[in-house]
């Protein structure tokens, strides 16, 4: 069985499409989708994507999914956000219909997959127990500790710091699949995970960095310049994002 894991895609369909074309080699049995998947510049066509590939696509619900159904409903929450995420949330709200507004408002926060050689492995987008806890590998063993004390699976697979990264917990190996649309690396690309019996690989699918930066900054999107030139063409280094996320506990 291969499991492709595809976290954080963020709207950016380009990136997606890259990873995509890679499945005509890899031919994955299972996708899933790790959460935050519509926030960004092309948030309907990127759900609608994913959702053609049929039953072979899971999905988890990640915390930026979570609040643009509370955008979209206008809750109390989304106000609380602050204001250069309640933009990009509301907007991102506006561009979907009701039916998909339900199928995201319905993913569930965990899955649980068995893997030969590898066992059960859970699948959540920050943490199991948050979808919007941060660790890193600079996190201390008694911190990563209390994280995933709980956890049976000796395998968790996550998100939500766009970084790729294996580190243990006690002995349980920690796998952060990266992120596809807005990934923190050393090159630009789209950032993916494979998962085999007995082994995993950290991949990146290269695109035309240059066409996707003009079809972002052809959106309505209210930051698809910045979009375009930080997170496209120009990206953070995972040791920069690592550093801003340890500062902040």
């Amino acid at each position: 069985m291969k499991i492709a894991a595809l976290y954080d895609i963020h709207g950016n369909l380009p990136a997606l499409e890259a990873v995509l074309e890679e499945f005509e080699d890899v031919r994955p049995d299972i996708v899933i989708v790790g959460g935050d998947i519509v926030t960004g510049p092309m948030p309907a066509q990127t759900l609608e994507l994913l959702r053609r590939l049929g039953e072979r696509a899971l999905f988890i619900r990640g915390n930026a999914d979570r609040e643009v159904v509370e955008a979209f409903d206008n809750q109390p929450s989304a106000q609380r956000l602050p204001a250069e995420v309640r933009q990009i949330t509301e907007w991102t709200a506006h561009q979907l219909s009701q039916e998909q507004r339900d199928f995201l408002a319905g993913l569930p926060e965990h899955l649980m997959i068995s893997v030969e050689i590898l066992g059960d492995v859970l699948f959540c987008h920050a943490t199991p127990r948050s979808d919007e806890e941060i660790f890193t590998p600079r996190t201390s063993p008694e911190r990563l500790q209390s994280i995933f004390q709980e956890v049976e699976q000796q395998v968790i697979v996550c998100g939500h710091t766009h970084v790729q990264f294996e580190i243990l917990a006690g002995s349980a190996r920690i796998l952060n699949a990266g992120s596809v649309g807005m990934p923190y690396a050393d090159q630009p690309g789209a950032y993916w995970l494979l998962l085999e019996p007995g082994k995993h690989e950290f991949r990146r699918a290269v695109y035309n960095l240059e066409a996707a930066a003009q079809t972002v900054r052809a959106t309505g999107y209210p930051q698809a310049q910045q979009f375009a030139n930080e997170n496209i063409l120009t990206i953070p280094t995972a040791e920069e994002a690592i550093a801003v996320f340890s500062s902040r506990g």
